[in-house]
């Protein structure tokens, strides 16, 4: 178990208690304030639920007689059909046998049974057939269509006209075929193909014509219902219409479920033969209710939305009342979610549904429940600024904690670059001054060697000095005209001496053009070289480097490229922070001070450009320079 020291220990332990503490005293006095809040809503309450059992039970009670009396209404109309239709919405239906007529007819889009316009039978053109299907003789059919078109009856000569301009079309004699159409358009109340003679002849016209704005007036014409058609030929028109038109538009919802809803309509009323009864059922998700009176023989029905027969009573500031059927579902007014509720069953009311009722916030309530979000909301605004203290506070010791952690890691890493070559220097000096050296061409050895690792010394102190003039915003740049590739190529010919003999190169890839740039020579010299640097010290397993350069549109690019370990995506942003060293130095004990990478970031923005990684663990990366363009020359 851990003393209560190590439990105390900043940051986490301590700001967990004293966010636990203040929760608490928080809590505490909310409680205390909701039980003196809670006597006043006990009497409250109580007031309230009296008024809404009243409210119920006097719209429950007008409801029903409302019912009754369009229940009157609905028998009268199965001896005398109403003169105005408009129900509130709805539609009357009345049924004499096996006939359906609807009113008002322009809110049906199609119905459930076919046309009853008469239609001649077609053994009546079975000459005109046989000359243009089996013996193909399409002149002479025309002339027997046209005979035939001549004869008083309607329903015969609708059917000539559609045969002959058939005919008509098939010989490529167009404008006869669309003057064939044009007359039977103008016959009403006749049939062909078991539609509406005027409704196929503006089809076939529109198909002639290829005017979208003939298509689109017949469409308007099955928006309105101008035919009696059932579902199946309104299928077929409807989209056919659109094609013609150039539009792909579906049917209005709307009068869809309307439709569908006097199909359903229709057979409850076949199925039942009782002289009064109800119904309420769903179509595409809205429900509908039909009230019907009247023996089989001769029957008269409303078939309207619950929410319309309902929505005077339903409608209250008050009062929110919703009407549901057996499984619940809300078929007219809006059931409330909080508030108090009393429910009235069909038994209570003798009604065909369900009545809920939820009683809205009174003035009384409305004072509660302000002095609930009142207290609530300090409560939350207390509880969010602990724990948003409690974040920040641990955020800030948690990034000092690091900040600490990296600079150890900094001077550590260092030390021991400083050294390393200290300890060359100091050991091949000793071995010269104290003369045990005695070759010459050993001694230039040694001499090279010390001007190999003094060099590397001044390099590693230059870098950090302007690290920090970079940091501290001191540094002064020297900018002038030169060419990028001559730049990339005196920098990478500086790793010769290093790799020689190592078995590694470093590939140039370039343009041939010249790639003007304004820069400091010396600040980007030291940008190409850490990249170069790192691309050799962190790929040992593959022997070459890529370097390229190039114009992209007004900007002139640097990448150096290996396929060494790569970068995991959780570091390729921190990368470029100092003191920041990945896992992959640690990985293959790369030795480094972590200022690399920070301090081509500060010179790449010094020169107003941008630089860029790419990269994938195992695959390698790319570290792109983008630098504005000079002017050439």
């Amino acid at each position: 178990m851990r003393p209560p020291s190590e439990w105390l220990k900043p940051p986490r332990s301590l700001l967990l208690i004293l966010f636990l503490v203040t929760l608490v005293s928080v809590s505490s006095l909310a409680w205390f304030g909701w039980r003196i809040l809670y006597q006043e809503e006990v009497v409250d309450s109580q007031r309230a639920q009296e008024r809404l059992e009243q409210a119920a039970d006097r719209i429950a009670a007008t409801a029903r007689g409302l019912l009754a009396e369009t229940g009157e209404r609905v028998g009268t109309w199965s001896v005398s059909p109403p003169i105005d239709a408009k129900i509130d919405g709805g539609l009357v239906l009345i049924l004499n046998g096996d006939n359906l007529s609807a009113l008002p007819s322009d809110r049906l889009l199609y119905r459930p049974l076919p046309t009853q316009a008469p239609e001649a039978p077609a053994t009546a053109f079975s000459e005109g057939e046989i000359l243009e299907f089996q013996q193909n003789d399409l002149a002479k059919a025309a002339d027997w269509y046209r005979r035939a078109a001549d004869r008083k009856d309607a329903a015969l000569r609708a059917g000539a006209l559609l045969r002959l301009a058939r005919v008509l079309r098939k010989s490529g004699q167009i404008p006869e075929a669309r003057e064939a159409f044009t007359k039977l358009a103008a016959m009403n109340g006749t049939a062909v193909a078991g539609a509406p003679a005027d409704l196929v002849a503006r089809f076939e016209l529109c198909e002639l014509s290829g005017r979208a704005e003939d298509a689109l007036a017949l469409r308007q014409d099955l928006l309105h219902a101008r035919w009696q058609l059932t579902r199946g030929q309104f299928a077929f028109y409807w989209p056919e219409a659109g094609r013609l038109a150039g539009i792909d538009q579906p049917v209005p919802a709307e009068l869809a479920a309307w439709a569908e809803a006097v199909a359903q309509a229709w057979s409850d009323l076949r199925r039942d033969s009782s002289l009064r009864g109800q119904n309420t059922f769903w179509v595409d998700g809205r429900p509908f209710f039909l009230l019907w009176r009247g023996a089989s023989a001769r029957r008269a029905a409303l078939l309207t939305r619950p929410e319309s027969l309902l929505k005077p009573l339903l409608a209250g500031n008050q009062v929110a009342c919703a009407a549901l059927d057996s499984e619940g579902r809300v078929v007219a007014g809006r059931k409330g979610s909080t508030g108090r509720a009393v429910v009235r069953g069909v038994a209570e009311t003798q009604l065909p549904w369900v009545l809920s009722f939820t009683g809205a916030p009174g003035a009384a309530d409305a004072g509660m429940v302000a002095r609930k979000r009142f207290l609530v909301l300090v409560t939350v605004v207390t509880v969010l600024f602990l724990i948003a203290g409690a974040y920040f506070i641990a955020r800030a010791v948690r990034r000092d904690l690091e900040v600490s952690r990296m600079q150890s890691d900094f001077v550590a890493a260092v030390s021991h670059e400083f050294r390393s070559p200290l300890t060359s220097i100091r050991q091949l000096s000793e071995m010269l001054a104290e003369g045990r050296v005695p070759a010459q061409d050993r001694r230039q050895v040694y001499y090279d060697t010390l001007v190999r690792e003094s060099t590397r010394l001044q390099r590693l102190v230059e870098a950090l000095l302007n690290f920090g003039r970079m940091e501290a915003g001191v540094r002064k740049y020297r900018f002038e005209e030169m060419d990028a590739a001559s730049l990339v190529e005196r920098v990478v010919s500086e790793f010769a001496p290093q790799i020689a003999g190592s078995g590694r190169h470093i590939e140039l890839e370039g343009v041939q053009e010249v790639c003007p740039i304004d820069a400091d020579p010396e600040a980007l010299s030291v940008a190409l070289r850490n990249l170069v640097d790192n691309a050799l010290k962190y790929s040992p397993g593959c022997p070459t480097v890529w370097v390229q350069w190039g114009a992209e549109n007004s900007h002139v690019a640097i990448r150096v490229r290996d396929r060494g370990m790569g970068i995991p995506a959780s570091e390729r942003r921190a990368i470029f922070r100092k003191f920041f060293r990945g896992t992959a130095a640690a990985t293959a004990n790369v030795k480094g001070s972590g200022v690399g990478l920070a301090m081509v970031r500060h010179i790449v923005a010094a020169h107003g450009g941008e630089i860029s990684v790419v990269s994938e663990p195992g695959e390698g990366s790319t570290f792109t320079i983008l630098l504005p363009a000079g002017e050439s020359k």
